[in-house]
């Protein structure tokens, strides 16, 4: 039986967490990437290599990385390895699993409002969502705005409580009341503040995994 190479590395993939990218490189670009629901670096087969990178370390080094990278290279922050790899003694390229960023030390998100700004602890925010091109923050006592994106929020916000269900929604799981059966596979969530927020059918397998039914 023949297989692909393409399809070799999606069923590696597919060993890893759905929190984890993949990605493999030659000693100048990038030949294969799967991305991940917590972190996409946007990488497309032949992108480049960029300097400080932990696929460009690895090849320079000859050896292991495993390393924080902020997030001037591709816009967001993360945790990678990257093993170089050898065909007949001669340096060929590197395999990376990439990880989100996690928060640390933080428990609050800070809010603005009307008059100011309020700290809200990350137990209380009921869920986030972008509408309008901002990102509005619903929680038990207070309503606002902040400047992240919500793929930044999906990266900083601790992963047993939040989850991304929509493109333009994220919800903390502790304030989910009921999960709905929707059209198509998918579902609408409703909210312990009685909002309603809808499961993409890009989301529902993740979700499902994820809240384990």
């Amino acid at each position: 039986m023949e297989i692909s190479f393409d399809s070799l590395l999606d069923i590696i993939g597919e060993l890893f967490s759905d929190e984890v990218s993949i990605a493999i490189t030659n000693k100048e670009e990038y030949i294969y990437f799967r991305p991940s629901k917590r972190i996409d670096l946007k990488i497309s087969p032949g992108d480049p290599i960029k300097r400080g990178t932990i696929a460009h370390k690895a090849l320079e080094k000859k050896q292991k990385v495993s390393e924080f990278i902020d997030r001037e290279i591709f816009g967001v922050p993360y945790h990678g390895m990257a093993v170089p790899y050898y065909e007949k003694e001669e340096l060929k390229g590197t395999v990376l699993a990439v990880y989100p960023a996690m928060t640390e030390g933080k428990s609050v998100v800070t809010v603005r409002t009307s008059d100011g700004w309020k700290p809200v602890p990350f137990e209380d925010v009921i869920y986030i969502e972008v509408k309008n091109r901002k990102t509005h923050i619903y929680s038990l006592d207070v309503t606002g705005t902040h400047k992240n994106t919500l793929q930044e929020f999906e990266y900083a916000l601790p992963r047993e409580m939040f989850i991304r269900c929509h493109r333009s929604f994220i919800v903390n799981v502790h304030q989910i009341k009921d999960i709905f059966p929707d059209s198509h596979s998918t579902f609408v969530l409703e909210l312990t503040n009685g909002a309603r927020v809808p499961v993409s059918q890009n989301y529902s397998s993740y979700f499902r995994k994820l809240l384990g039914f």
